[in-house]
């Protein structure tokens, strides 16, 4: 794969939402895991651990905790991301990096991932539902599946809007 086909990889993965009625077989959801181990993380920490989860009971109360719960309803999987914050202060910009891994790699394999946040009160509820350590931070709940669906990209920010050279403020002029 040269430069050019990476760059269309990364900009062609999307948010899937909607899922095939297919199982994901386990070897492929252990592969995407082996991949994720090795996002870089501060001082080589490792913060994470994985939770898969295919029995649709499970999945269905993992899903019940959120609003905007469907496409971890219809998935066939999902991997839970668990972070432990006493492991360096900069544990969760390392799960973020593992978790963003799991995105690329599930990707990479033909399937579609959606990344549902952790807030506070779902960790509580997630904690319970998979006996969690309080030591240990739900950090992200990926929905796994075959794509059901091919959405287009969601609009971007201009380059000139969001990049600013050597100080804030000021923008960069393109073209």
């Amino acid at each position: 794969m040269n430069t050019q086909q990476l760059i269309e990889f990364l900009l062609s993965r999307r948010s899937i939402r909607k899922y095939r009625n297919e199982p994901v077989p386990l070897d492929l959801l252990i592969k995407i895991v082996d991949v994720a181990r090795y996002a870089p993380s501060a001082m080589n920490s490792q913060p994470w651990e994985f939770v898969i989860v295919t029995d649709q009971e499970v999945k269905n109360r993992l899903a019940s905790i959120y609003p905007w719960r469907q496409p971890l309803y219809d998935a066939p999987a999902g991997i839970v991301v668990l972070c432990n914050e006493n492991t360096s202060p900069y544990a969760e910009q390392d799960c973020s990096a593992a978790t963003m891994y799991i995105l690329l790699a599930t990707h990479a394999l033909g399937l579609g991932a959606t990344w549902h946040g952790v807030k506070e009160k779902e960790a509580k509820k997630i904690r319970e539902i998979l006996n969690v350590p309080k030591d240990v931070k739900p950090f992200a709940i990926i929905s796994i599946g075959w794509p059901n669906e091919k959405p287009e990209p969601g609009s971007r920010k201009p380059v000139e809007e969001i990049t600013h050279l050597n100080r804030y403020g000021n923008k960069m002029k393109l073209g």
